[in-house]
């Protein structure tokens, strides 16, 4: 079997979970070998390797912080030319996605974004997406080149299975469009303890129904008895009532958890094409005829300042 690149996405050494999920997908294909950019390439060997990683190439650079993506795609190319993979998978966030479109063409190879499955193929690695806010499901596979694939978070389980993880340095070499874009400061994000919304297995989603950002309250109530992440639909975010960074749809993130839960969201075309692929889809919504019910696993029929809090109140008696 040939040898897979993985882009590692952590902070600091601290591996986010759409890497260990990359890693399960790449051993389907061949043998994964890391690429991790920055510091702390040694805290996550140990982890890469308990979930496969044969080969952790590691460069750590000033670049890779002070400058934005190009650093890393320099990374990723040297890596490739060392490697001759079979594919280079990467997380599909919005940074993942440049750093692979800007790969594959120098690479010369073909691109899939958004994937939800990868698997093995008699003429390469092929690829499930879901298209048209996942009206389709389409299985395909890159003619030309190294396949450049990304992945959304939690199209696969995390699956331990012990590989060395030797750290090896990666040489890198930064052409002149390195340093074309500065990163002249940095604002951390306000920390509500809860877990990223596209890496959530379960998101709890607030719509126009909840009617004012003081009612969030309940739709926050509810994801924290759950350990979830809150989501917004665009109606709601556009009325000022979440921030934007929770909305999910067309123009916002997409979502692919284990459970989903619409409260007050009617389930316009636009909502729907950020959330159709989670696995369990619950809705709450008082109108009967709303889009969203030909859409869910189960449906509850009423106003969810009456459901919501019973659900919390359950959900907590039963954690005890």
């Amino acid at each position: 079997m040939g040898e897979v690149l993985v882009y590692v996405d952590h902070v600091d050494g601290a591996v986010r979970k759409p890497t260990l999920e990359l890693l399960t997908l790449a051993r389907r294909i061949g043998e994964p070998v890391a690429v991790h950019l920055g510091p702390g390439a040694d805290a996550a060997a140990s982890v890469l390797g308990e979930h496969g990683a044969v080969r952790v190439l590691a460069a750590d650079a000033p670049e890779f912080a002070d400058y934005l993506v190009v650093p890393k795609v320099d990374a990723l190319e040297a890596a490739a030319k060392a490697v001759s993979p079979v594919a280079v998978l990467v997380p599909s966030s919005a940074e993942g996605k440049e750093i692979a479109a800007r790969l594959a063409l120098r690479l010369g190879s073909g691109l899939i974004t958004d994937a939800i499955d990868v698997e093995a193929g008699a003429d390469g690695p092929v690829a499930t997406q879901s298209a048209f806010a996942a009206a389709f499901t389409t299985r395909s596979r890159v003619s030309t080149g190294v396949p450049v694939i990304t992945v959304k978070p939690n199209s696969a389980p995390v699956e331990a299975a012990s590989a060395a993880g030797t750290v090896e340095a990666l040489e890198v070499a930064f052409g002149e469009l390195a340093t074309g874009t500065k990163v002249v400061s940095r604002t951390p994000r306000e920390s509500t303890g809860r877990p990223e919304l596209t890496e959530a297995a379960i998101v709890v989603s607030g719509g126009r129904g909840v009617n004012g950002a003081e009612n969030f309250s309940v739709i926050e109530a509810l994801a924290d008895s759950l350990g979830a992440a809150v989501g917004a639909s665009r109606a709601a975010v556009d009325a000022g009532w979440y921030p934007h960074t929770n909305q999910v749809g067309q123009t916002g993130k997409s979502v692919s958890p284990q459970l989903y839960i619409a409260n007050g969201i009617s389930g316009a075309i636009q909502h729907r094409a950020g959330m159709q692929t989670s696995k369990t889809i619950v809705a709450v919504n008082k109108d009967a005829e709303a889009p969203i019910f030909d859409l869910v696993d189960y449906g509850v029929v009423g106003d969810l300042f009456q459901v919501v809090p019973q659900l919390t109140e359950e959900v907590k008696a039963r954690k005890g």
